[in-house]
């Protein structure tokens, strides 16, 4: 069977963490075989997902009617040689990936669209928020117009979690740290050599 059995994760709130810590969603929606793919930060509304794109984006068409569609949150993710295993093994990938498949509705009431664009800024400014968006700021009401705001009810939750769980206790230990490591230096020479090339 594929994925393997012990590669997947069968804890659906272990699955959701995955979502509420890796927020920017990969959004895909299909009509008459053609995909429609769209990346957007989407946040928990009780147990239903809520996110904002723009009007103009033709995926809009189809976020709303309850279409289907699947959403993918991309947690860490790295390579992992051989070398740093205790034991001998082969080269391999491990990542963290959490899908969420539903239905999809459109919200166009104004003051819900307001309220959502509030909760989302209110989550994604953490623990220690330093810019509060108003309700009430007047820029509000001019952005509404421009945005299309949906909902999406969650039908199904699967995560794949590959995390070297075939392996000794060692080399698991080994192959966490090789993920956090690997990702904290990639992400540091990705970004540095990007805005070196953007910006120079």
């Amino acid at each position: 069977m594929y994925p393997p059995k012990h590669h997947q994760e069968y804890h659906i709130e272990n699955i959701k963490e995955v979502a509420k810590a890796y927020p920017f969603a990969t959004l895909i929606s299909a009509k008459e075989n053609t995909p429609f793919i769209t990346h957007a930060p989407l946040i928990f509304h009780g147990e239903k997902l809520v996110g904002h794109i723009d009007r103009n984006n033709p995926h809009t068409e189809l976020l709303k009617n309850n279409n289907g569609i699947t959403t993918i949150f991309s947690g860490p993710q790295t390579y992992i040689s051989p070398s740093i295993y205790t034991t001998k093994q082969l080269p391999t990938w491990n990542y963290v990936i959490a899908h969420a498949r539903g239905k999809v509705k459109e919200i166009k009431d104004p003051e819900r669209i307001k309220q959502s664009m509030v909760a989302m800024t209110d989550y994604l400014e953490g623990e220690t928020q330093k810019f509060i968006l108003e309700i009430n700021d007047p820029r509000m009401d001019r952005l509404v117009p421009y945005i299309h705001c949906f909902e999406i009810e969650v039908e199904e939750w699967e995560g794949k979690f590959k995390l070297s769980q075939d392996k000794n206790p060692a080399d698991i230990k080994n192959a966490k740290e090789e993920l956090i490591h690997s990702n904290q230096k990639n992400i540091t020479n990705f970004v540095d050599k990007l805005f070196e090339r953007h910006f120079k």
